[in-house]
């Protein structure tokens, strides 16, 4: 069985924090007076993109309004993948909220005119946000991340985003490519926590990935949360080991199957994301 800590990268946006916080050290990120927006888990440099990408985001502002494209539209911009991706919310500051779809349809030429104005923040079925809510964002959906936020995202592995609006901040649109591929109405996944053993949720169950949030007295008594192939474990809180490895809160695992689960010992929280079958 491989197990292979992934390496964090820092990653600053106009966005982001100076007050990431524990489990991270700025001073071991050598992130300076940089603003961290979001920190990405990599395998080491030669080795091919994995199938799903984990980071972390901490928000002081709000993200851009944007949306996602789904493979066969990634493909035709030539891009290897869409972007399908989840969130779980770890930390909230009071009234933080997250947008995602629209308060009610609106035609194509609607979400233009209200791009260009700024009228599509009013637009946005903004939802408030608390720790422990957790959001599957499908390709297409209109989305928006709020300010004051810390979040851990597990998405397709696509750097892929075309912007609706930002605030006035000076990045560019892609007003063409957003329009083809958004879904301009209400965001209507259910977003359920399905038990799966005691303390063990799963929280997205395809199509393109599966996601299991686990508190654990025992990781070695985990029961099997139905992954198969790389499998990538991101421990939230608590402490324990991996194959004889130690891990802690704030790192990314990445394992080569589903039996690899049974080498865990220790306790806590931590997320579980596989992905399916095409």
């Amino acid at each position: 069985m491989s197990a292979i800590r992934l390496s964090p990268r820092r990653v600053a946006k106009p966005w982001g924090r100076t007050d990431i916080g524990p489990p991270f050290n700025r001073e071991a990120l050598d992130a300076g007076d940089e603003r961290i927006g979001e920190i990405w888990f990599e395998l080491p440099a030669g080795r091919p993109e994995p199938a799903l990408l984990v980071k972390y985001l901490f928000t002081s502002e709000a993200l851009s309004v944007q949306v996602h494209p789904d493979d066969a539209q990634a493909q035709a911009d030539g891009a290897r993948q869409g972007k399908e991706e989840a969130w779980v919310i770890l930390d909230a500051e009071d009234g933080a909220a997250i947008g995602l779809g629209l308060e009610q349809r609106i035609t194509p030429e609607q979400l233009r005119a209200a791009a260009l104005d700024g009228s599509i923040e009013r637009l946005i079925d903004w939802k408030p946000v608390a720790p422990g809510d957790h959001f599957h964002v499908t390709p297409g959906t209109i989305h928006a991340i709020g300010g004051g936020l810390t979040l851990i995202e597990v998405q397709q592995y696509a750097d892929i985003t075309y912007r609706l609006y930002d605030y006035g901040r000076p990045r560019e649109l892609h007003l063409d490519a957003a329009i083809a591929c958004a879904e301009a109405g209400p965001y209507l996944t259910p977003n359920l926590r399905t038990p799966i053993g005691v303390g063990v949720d799963r929280l997205v169950d395809g199509p393109k990935f599966g996601l299991v949030d686990a508190h654990c007295d025992d990781f070695a008594a985990l029961p099997d949360p139905g992954a198969y192939g790389p499998v990538w474990f991101i421990p939230v809180d608590g402490a324990g080991s991996i194959d004889g490895e130690a891990w802690q809160p704030g790192e990314c695992w990445l394992l080569d199957d589903a039996a690899g689960l049974a080498a865990l010992g220790g306790s806590g929280r931590a997320l579980i994301a596989w992905t399916m079958a095409a």
